[in-house]
């Protein structure tokens, strides 16, 4: 178990930040919740029936939806842009898809590689791209998901201001869609490009998220 624990202290952490964070927010958005029903004459729900809403849905699905935008756009773009002295970049040389050398693919795949990395063909393509398709694809997921919960929350409130509900290509043309979407997605993308760019001249020590401390700021990645 110790070991387990050091091999993949950096996904258990985060892990168990995740779920603590979600606890937190079931409670906190519960509270807030009945506040609002209260206030607008309403009635209390009980706390399972406001983690079943699409009210709880909608505030979770959005989050997720922005932050594998994120790291789907990040990894589809660094492939083909660079930024000079940041370790978050190639280096300016290997920019694109690289050789089969380079990528340890076709004749000089190594018995360690994967065995989806040796085999060829479509599965070797379909591995090589696999990151990219599987961001891709829990971004869409959690992109509808939002979008259908996001629906329901919003119909509630029309109908409970007796006006008609949207139609979902209705809703995913709307402002509230797009407000509560851009809103996300404009943080997110700040704070890639801020750490993209600020970690060419700052460092951290120690973290493989930096340049050692006495490199250039000009190197642009720790093998450079």
């Amino acid at each position: 178990m110790r070991r387990f624990l050091r091999d993949n202290g950096l996904s258990v952490v985060f892990g168990l930040l995740f779920l603590g964070s979600l606890v937190g927010q079931t409670f906190a958005g519960h509270a807030d919740y009945v506040n609002r029903q209260l206030a607008r004459g309403g009635d209390p729900v009980s706390f399972w029936a406001y983690v079943t809403s699409s009210d709880f849905a909608v505030d979770v699905a959005e989050n997720w939806q922005s932050e594998y935008l994120q790291f789907f756009l990040y990894v589809m773009a660094t492939v083909w842009l660079v930024q000079r002295g940041s370790p978050e970049s190639k280096q300016l040389g290997r920019i694109g898809r690289e050789s089969d050398e380079d990528q340890l693919v076709g004749r000089h795949v190594t018995e360690s590689s994967p065995r989806w990395a040796r085999t060829g063909g479509w599965r070797t393509v379909l591995f090589a791209r696999s990151l990219g398709l599987v961001m891709g694809v829990l971004f869409l997921s959690s992109w509808l998901a939002q979008s259908v919960a996001g629906m329901s929350a919003f119909n509630a409130e029309k109908l409970a201001d007796f006006t008609d509900p949207l139609t979902w290509p209705q809703y995913v043309t709307s402002a509230d869609f797009w407000s509560r979407t851009l809103q996300n997605w404009q943080s997110e993308f700040l704070a890639i490009g801020s750490m993209a760019i600020l970690s060419v001249y700052l460092r951290e020590r120690g973290s493989p998220e930096s340049k050692p401390v006495g490199a250039s700021h000009t190197v642009t990645d720790e093998s450079g």
